[in-house]
């Protein structure tokens, strides 16, 4: 019964990977219409509107302190996903991920401090060298800089999730910063987005991305997290850049050269190292 428990929350990580990345590449399919900043304009709205309906936060009453985090959480969603989209503008999903993964893993290796965690530095450093020229693929350099700056503000929410985690209960927390980024990232995204905004097709889609990307994943790696080790869950969630190769392969007709895979192969075994000594390096996706 056991086995089977835990198999099953193996299998509800790697549903929320393919649901985070199949609504990445589903974002990225609307950037011609809507632009990067339009499409995180409306995963973030549609996102904010779920986790509320969701877990109902109650912000009077508040501590000032506690607001203040939230209210920083919010700048860094918006920042995390603007710089990512920016970034998968530019270059394959599977490397845009693969870049951006290494926030939280520096977050897991320098919370660490352990001898061996040097080897999770070596094999990320080697990845990422393979993929300074996009590993074999044309890509635009903006795009690998772009992409690890999502990633620095990835290890940023890491950090204040954390402290967020700590004064609301469950995503409570989650829901009134990702509300803040929307309107944080509104005005850009209206302005990028246009007229595109009143086509309904277009806006369902976005929809999808904000369940996609956010609820639904989230739903599911909280009910794993309720079956599985902390750091089992981590190791799991480390395969998300090989499923965003995948998925980009697969829904996006983006073709990888063989160096590119061997360096994604190289940061998800060095995620997958850092959290299986640190627990789960790698929160539920925003």
């Amino acid at each position: 019964m056991a086995r089977e428990r835990r198999l099953s929350a193996v299998g509800l990580v790697v549903g929320a990977a393919c649901s985070v990345q199949g609504g990445a590449a589903v974002a990225k399919s609307l950037f011609p219409e809507l632009g990067p900043p339009g499409v995180v304009f409306l995963r973030l709205l549609f996102s904010s509107l779920a986790l509320w309906a969701i877990t109902r936060p109650q912000l009077r009453g508040r501590p000032r302190q506690d607001l203040r985090v939230v209210a920083l959480l919010g700048v860094v969603l918006a920042s995390m996903n603007v710089t990512f989209y920016e970034a998968l503008d530019r270059v394959p999903l599977g490397i845009a991920v693969t870049v951006e993964f290494l926030g939280p893993l520096a977050v897991a290796v320098l919370g660490s401090r352990q001898p061996v965690d040097l080897v999770w530095v070596v094999l990320a450093g080697s990845g990422v060298g393979l993929l300074a020229n996009g590993g074999g693929t044309p890509v635009e350099p903006l795009g690998i800089v772009l992409a690890a700056v999502a990633g620095f503000f990835w290890a940023c929410y890491i950090l204040l999730g954390v402290r967020v985690g700590r004064a609301f209960a469950g995503a409570s927390g989650l829901a009134p910063a990702t509300a803040l980024a929307a309107l944080l990232i509104a005005p850009w995204g209206i302005i990028s987005a246009g007229g595109n905004l009143g086509d309904p097709l277009l806006v369902g889609a976005g929809v999808g991305v904000g369940l996609l990307s956010s609820a639904l994943p989230w739903s599911l790696e909280l009910e794993a997290l309720r079956r599985l080790p902390t750091h089992v869950f981590g190791v799991v969630l480390s395969i998300e850049p090989a499923v965003a190769a995948l998925a980009g392969f697969v829904l996006l007709h983006e073709h990888l050269h063989l160096r590119a895979w061997i360096a994604i192969a190289l940061v998800v075994l060095a995620s997958a190292g850092a959290a299986r000594r640190r627990g789960p390096a790698l929160p539920p996706d925003a």
